[in-house]
């Protein structure tokens, strides 16, 4: 089987999986309230106006699974979806960062919270790290990435809102986000760039995160 083979085989498979059940669990202000670490988890982080529950409505085919705040930077818990009854894996909304009006004992929570799941939870397979291709990579965003070396957590760059942007624009966007990524020993040496609104690059997330819970 030839890799263009394998690869629309692996988009079939995230199609079907996630054309199943897919839905909200509980929010987790803390670890002890997770569920049972028992099935494969993949989670996702970025800034907080960076689209993050679009992608997540647009990847599950659920429009307001997953919940848009007005206020960026508002939820502070990690809210979980299990794919499959029963579940096979999860995924996990981590709280938005880089809110600018945020209170400092808010940003601590934040940072206790994110490297308490990172670092505590045996079962996370992969970080999605949004970015918004409008603005491309922020010193924030850096220190997340470090963060994820720090904990040794593979992590792998989405970018979003592609439909906003010239095709040229987005194509030196993903090329610069790509060589910004390699320089952490954490990255997976692949961006995706995706539009939750037009649904491009969808297919390709399905399958990486099909293909990081399962380990294929």
């Amino acid at each position: 089987m030839t890799d263009d083979e394998q690869k629309a085989e692996l988009i079939e498979a995230a199609r079907k999986r996630f054309s199943g059940p897919v839905n909200f669990l509980l929010s987790a202000p803390e670890l002890k309230f997770l569920p049972p670490a028992d099935v494969p988890e993949i989670a996702f982080a970025g800034r907080s106006n960076v689209g993050k529950s679009s992608l997540l409505n647009a990847i599950t085919g659920r429009h307001g699974l997953a919940r848009t705040s007005v206020t960026p930077g508002r939820t502070q818990e990690l809210n979980v979806f299990e794919v499959g009854e029963p579940a096979a894996f999860r995924l996990i909304d981590m709280p938005g960062y880089g809110f600018a009006d945020a209170p400092k004992d808010v940003v601590r929570q934040w940072k206790h919270l994110v490297f308490d799941y990172l670092r505590g939870r045996p079962v996370l397979r992969r970080v999605l790290v949004l970015i918004d291709c409008r603005h491309g990579i922020k010193p924030v965003d850096r220190e997340i990435m470090s963060l994820m070396d720090k904990a040794a957590v593979s992590f792998q760059v989405v970018l979003t809102k592609g439909d906003k942007i010239k095709p040229t624009e987005l194509a030196k966007v993903h090329e610069a986000t790509l060589g910004a990524a390699r320089i952490h020993p954490a990255a997976y040496p692949e961006v995706i760039a995706t539009s939750s609104e037009k649904g491009v690059g969808i297919p390709e997330l399905l399958a990486a995160v099909l293909a990081a819970a399962t380990g294929q």
